[in-house]
């Protein structure tokens, strides 16, 4: 019996240590817990502080920076205020050369075909050859456009101011095309018979084109029918004109 009873303090006893240091253990953890949290906060604080100082040392330097661009961009606008009163100044000395500059920029407009113009000049008609049954080759009578480009290529080397081919004005970017029957000049087909206008002093643009050997000729043994008409009044549109 006493025996029993002393076993039964022991389990007692035994039962009521393991639940002491089961509450221990649960302490330890909440407080491992809290002490880690603790820590987190503390770390994300301080790296969000860490931002903020890189940030704000990104922006100093940027506004820097932009600083000196605008002071190097003011110093550029300083220089380009200074050559323009030059320009101001050497274009009331000099009137002449300004009237020049101002005809030489009018000249390269026309050129261009940024102009519309009018004026004496010349037209030259090309048609295709007579059809020539002994031939099975019919590029042998027709219009090519290194037939257009030699007219074109005379008559700029002789001072045309402007030039046109069926109505279409010509530039030096102008890209033409033979494709059979037809030609394309810019995108635009035209068929033949082409006249090719030409504005500038109409009896050397004649001339250019009649010397002996020259583009007259080399079209007449190209079987191709030529005609050159002086004319008293041309006038054409500007590229931009779309009447």
């Amino acid at each position: 019996m006493w025996k029993l009873m002393r076993n039964q303090f022991h389990s007692r006893k035994q039962n009521k240590f393991t639940r002491k240091h089961f509450i221990i253990l649960i302490v330890c953890i909440v407080t491992g817990f809290i002490i880690g949290y603790s820590y987190n906060v503390a770390k994300d604080d301080k790296n969000i502080d860490s931002v903020y100082l890189n940030q704000e040392d990104f922006y100093r330097t940027e506004l820097i920076e932009q600083q000196e661009r605008n002071k190097e961009l003011n110093e550029e606008i300083n220089e380009l205020q200074h050559k323009i009163r030059g320009f101001e100044r050497s274009f009331s000395e000099g009137e002449d050369d300004f009237i020049q500059l101002v005809e030489e920029a009018e000249r390269l407009r026309l050129l261009l075909g940024e102009l519309p113009t009018e004026g004496q000049g010349i037209k030259v008609t090309l048609k295709d050859g007579e059809y020539n049954p002994r031939t099975t080759n019919p590029n042998e009578y027709i219009v090519h456009e290194s037939h257009i480009f030699m007219v074109i290529n005379e008559l700029k080397i002789s001072g045309a101011e402007a030039i046109s081919i069926n109505g279409q004005r010509i530039t030096p970017s102008s890209f033409i095309y033979c494709n059979g029957p037809v030609i394309t000049i810019d995108g635009k087909q035209y068929p033949a018979p082409f006249e090719i206008e030409a504005i500038g002093n109409a009896k050397n643009l004649v001339a250019s084109l009649k010397i002996t050997g020259g583009v007259f000729d080399k079209l007449l043994n190209d079987q191709i029918v030529v005609t050159i008409q002086e004319m008293d009044h041309i006038k054409m549109p500007s590229i931009n004109d779309k009447g």
